[in-house]
């Protein structure tokens, strides 16, 4: 008999439904659907949760329809997701109240900034996040000072607060739902405990019953009705499930995602004792009755800008070719771009930031500003290493996946700006290949050690750069960070 696993990857414009044959061990077929942002004011971004409910179940059954996949053949499903993105619906009926505020939106920055000094230090502390709009606890309380019928609804205990996992697995399942990954993002638990804080709740005004019930990422939760009745075996934020995509499942394992943003998490084992001023402590994981942790930093604006010189400047023609552009070059010529487009995440913490181009003179090409683009993801990512370096976290494996890992020139000054190797990660699919691996570790399937040698990768970028130059080259860059 076939076995398969079903991955469902809902990211933050597309829904992807990944089928994984389990005796192949590999990814066999995929349907993608991309869904509708709405922008209704300036700094607002929001989504249409039924309308990514529906294209879930449209791509699931699209993938499974075309492979003939039986009831008995589907072993499970796993779910990874945009997380912080948040949905409120009414318990009864399923049905969202308002719009889902994005995880992007920057509506709630004035009541962030209202926090008192004692409250954003109880956040860090509890939480290890920096108190931003960016986190899902300001959201929620929005919804509830700007929803009338979340108000009426909260007072019944009928309303429910979830990240899109929470969501998708209620309307699949019946069940009210969370992993301790999606649940860490929220400002509102405790990762020490893994439970859900009262003062945490008490100074967003979230009534606990609003909440999902927290559960391991490798829970069993719950049969989906609507897809041929296959147990959820796994949940797990997106960039968590990245991690185990790309096999950094040991301390001092790291991951660089590029994508629209930018995402660098590094595996600190068990303990949540660290504290960051300029970096996140979040869940990586709770799987087998162990949770493990990251310090994980964020880029804004990485690929996205690298989309936004091709609008604004027409400066390539195909995003592949940028790699050789930037190579034409012997260095930058002292042309830098900050690419703070929606302000600058960690760990320069700086939303009033915006867009810097410098160094630019007559002699200035296309190329340069090209350049220039590929290697602010880079310094960057530099910047969030170098923290994590100051905190005493040493690294191993550092892997690289995301549209950037597909840019030759973007991987090797890495490998040089870090002074480390640099691993291609070997599946372009990591981030859902973490849930259907979560799925299949809570099956019994596999187990870590299979995922470090099924995910293992010859691909490896070694530093050619002398100390001097990366020195000239990071300079510039603060240089360029000093004049926003």
């Amino acid at each position: 008999m076939r076995k398969f696993i079903l991955g469902l990857d809902e990211g933050t414009t597309n829904i992807r439904s990944v089928l994984f044959d389990v005796d192949k061990m590999d990814i066999v077929d995929i349907e993608a659907l991309g869904f509708k942002q709405f922008y209704p004011k300036s700094g607002w971004v929001e989504q249409d949760a039924n309308e990514i409910f529906k294209k879930v179940i449209k791509t699931s059954k699209s993938v499974l329809t075309r492979n003939n996949v039986t009831k008995d053949e589907l072993l499970a499903i796993g779910i990874t997701n945009q997380r912080e993105t948040v949905v409120a619906w009414n318990k009864e009926t399923g049905e969202p109240i308002c719009p889902a505020i994005v995880w992007q939106c920057r509506r709630t920055s004035k009541m962030i900034e209202a926090l008192s000094q004692e409250e954003k230090k109880i956040i860090k502390e509890k939480t290890g996040l920096i108190a931003d709009a960016y986190f899902s606890a300001s959201k929620m309380k929005w919804i509830l000072d700007n929803v009338k019928e979340a108000k009426s609804l909260a007072k019944e205990q009928k309303l429910c607060f979830g990240t899109i996992d929470s969501f998708l697995a209620f309307k699949l399942t019946g069940n009210f739902v969370t992993d301790t990954t999606n649940a860490s993002r929220t400002m509102l638990m405790n990762i020490h405990t893994l439970q859900w804080d009262k003062e945490l709740l008490d100074i967003f005004d979230i009534p606990e019953h609003s909440l999902p019930k927290i559960c391991s990422s490798d829970a069993n939760f719950g049969k989906a009705k609507k897809i041929l009745n296959a147990p959820i075996r796994s949940m797990i934020g997106d960039q968590m499930s990245s991690m185990i995509g790309q096999g950094a499942i040991n301390v001092g394992n790291t991951k660089v995602t590029f994508g629209t943003g930018g995402f660098i998490l590094s595996n600190i084992g068990k303990s949540s004792s660290k504290n960051l001023d300029n970096l996140l402590i979040t869940v990586a994981s709770t799987i087998n009755g162990q949770t493990e942790y990251a310090i994980e930093g964020s880029i804004y604006s990485a690929c996205s800008a690298i989309e936004w010189i091709k609008t604004a400047f027409n400066a390539y023609e195909n995003v592949k070719d940028t790699s050789v552009m930037a190579e034409k070059l012997q260095s930058n010529e002292g042309v830098y771009l900050v690419p703070a487009f929606t302000g600058l995440g960690a760990p320069y913490w700086n939303s009033d930031a915006k867009a810097t181009l410098t160094g630019i003179t007559f002699a200035t090409k296309k190329e340069h500003i090209v350049r220039a683009t590929l290697e602010s993801m880079v310094y960057n990512t530099k910047s969030i290493v170098d923290e994590m370096r100051k905190a005493g976290q040493r690294f191993k494996l550092i892997s690289v996946d995301g549209g950037g890992s597909k840019n030759n020139f973007v991987l090797q000054f890495l490998a040089d700006m870090l002074d480390h190797d640099v691993v291609k990660s070997k599946f372009s699919e990591s981030t859902v290949l973490g849930c259907i691996f979560v799925a299949m570790l809570s099956l019994k399937i596999i187990n870590k050690a299979d995922i470090k040698k099924i995910t293992e990768s010859k691909k490896i970028y070694s530093s050619k750069m002398t100390n001097s130059t990366r020195k000239k080259n990071y300079d510039g860059w603060q240089n360029a960070i000093n004049k926003l």
